[in-house]
């Protein structure tokens, strides 16, 4: 395969760079509080957007005209050649996959199983040979008509077998590629209509699965993290892991809090009416931050665009909240993101993933130094300090009578103070030009 035969691999050559197809800001040796920009970010390539799309959308369908589609095992092998293609130019350690991205769909289970096995088997020799590694794996149980009522959600229990059966094969070839997560995403885990939708018995069953998973993740010896990821609509109506909060209630009902972890889309954040920063500063909150897929909605659009980030005051926040929270440890950012269907040629996949990397670059740069400096923190804290304080604390362990009672005899009455929200944006906007 030699579809990006006339490209050459990216580097670095700084912000005066006029060449397209360079980094103006990502320099993956450029160490950042000890640590290079590579470990900082842990850039991975979505291999269904870049590699499995066909360009389509609600209104028309293929646009792409790739050499590796078609069914078959010979597109997948050469599929996977292109891929690791693309992984060599851009230089980015990691990748991530649908077990459908990868392998045609066979006749039976046990066929697609076979293509899945054979297609790790080229992935392991291929990683070996570029130290490509894998930051998640995943099971496609949204895009075949027999998930078209969800899969761990599903009336039917031969359904709800084929999607647990599907996810063990996924996780045995995550765990076998050396995968340092494994992400779940319930693509059509809601309903349509409450007219035909038993909510208890498909949380139960959702609840269920997800135990499942990690107890099999465990019995494997798998070592990553179990992450699922949050989605409020699109395709359905209404899906049970709405947003970060649903998705904690969901894990504290089926006492698995300690167990799974999140990765939050920024499209994802903003169909759910929250900022991205929000989910991400939620989520290390209740402790189960774990990985990003980093992307952008169209504000015009109101759909899930999943368009390469070009926003830099948008993603320094977002790392702005990831760096607070210690930063990644298993998770990293993934482009869950995709050419729009106008942009046909192979050059327009490598300059689509250099830009978002650049993006991401100076964001994370904006959001270090913002933290370094250390003044939105200090606001913060400011804000708060009455808190600080023994009797403040006693209060909150005492009762409302003995509250009471304080507030009669000090004569407590609270004058209203600034949020000072105007200050601190100047503060942020002053890292952002």
């Amino acid at each position: 395969m030699t579809y990006f035969a006339d490209i050459a691999p990216v580097t670095y050559k700084g912000r005066d760079s006029d060449d397209p197809l360079s980094f103006r800001h990502y320099d993956p040796e450029e160490v950042i509080g000890g640590k290079t920009m590579a470990e900082h970010l842990r850039f991975a390539v979505a291999y269904w957007h870049s590699f499995a799309w066909e360009g389509g959308d609600p209104f028309g369908g293929r646009t792409f005209d790739r050499p590796w589609f078609g069914d078959g095992m010979d597109r997948a092998r050469a599929k996977a050649d292109a891929a690791f293609e693309l992984f060599r130019i851009l230089g980015q350690p990691y990748f991530c996959f649908h077990d459908a991205d990868v392998r045609p769909e066979g006749a039976d289970f046990a066929e697609s199983t076979r293509n899945l096995e054979e297609i790790v088997g080229v992935f392991e020799a291929k990683m070996a040979g570029t130290g490509t590694k894998l930051l998640w794996g995943t099971a496609n149980l949204f895009s075949h008509r027999r998930y078209m009522a969800g899969a761990a959600t599903n009336p039917d229990p031969d359904v709800f077998a084929y999607a647990a059966a599907t996810l063990k094969t996924c996780i045995d070839a995550t765990h076998r590629l050396n995968g340092e997560n494994y992400v779940l995403w319930g693509g059509r885990e809601g309903y349509e209509t409450l007219l035909n939708t038993d909510l208890r018995r498909e949380r139960e069953q959702a609840g269920r699965m997800l135990s499942m998973v990690v107890d099999y993740a465990k019995k494997i010896g798998f070592g990553g993290t179990i992450l699922i990821e949050p989605k409020p609509q699109e395709p359905t109506k209404h899906q049970y892991d709405y947003d970060v909060a649903t998705v904690y209630g969901f894990l504290k009902d089926f006492g698995l809090e300690g167990e799974v972890k999140v990765n939050i889309e920024q499209g994802h954040a903003i169909l759910a009416g929250h900022s991205f920063e929000h989910e991400i500063a939620l989520a290390s909150a209740l402790g189960i931050f774990g990985s990003i897929d980093m992307n952008r909605n169209d504000y015009q659009s109101g759909w899930d665009t999943d368009q390469f980030p070009n926003n830099i005051p948008e993603v320094a926040l977002a790392y702005y909240e990831i760096l607070k929270a210690g930063g990644f440890i298993t998770g990293g950012t993934n482009f869950d993101a995709k050419l729009r269907r106008q942009s046909l040629d192979a050059e327009d996949l490598v300059a689509a993933h250099v830009g978002g990397m650049d993006v991401c670059a100076a964001g994370f740069r904006r959001a270090w130094a913002m933290l370094e400096d250390g003044g939105l923190e200090a606001a913060r804290a400011e804000r708060y300090a009455g808190w600080d304080g023994a009797e403040a604390q006693a209060m909150l362990s005492g009762d409302l009578a003995a509250i009471h009672d304080r507030v009669m005899s000090s004569g407590i009455n609270p004058l209203p103070r600034s949020g000072r929200q105007e200050r601190l944006e100047n503060l942020v906007n002053r890292f952002l030009d």
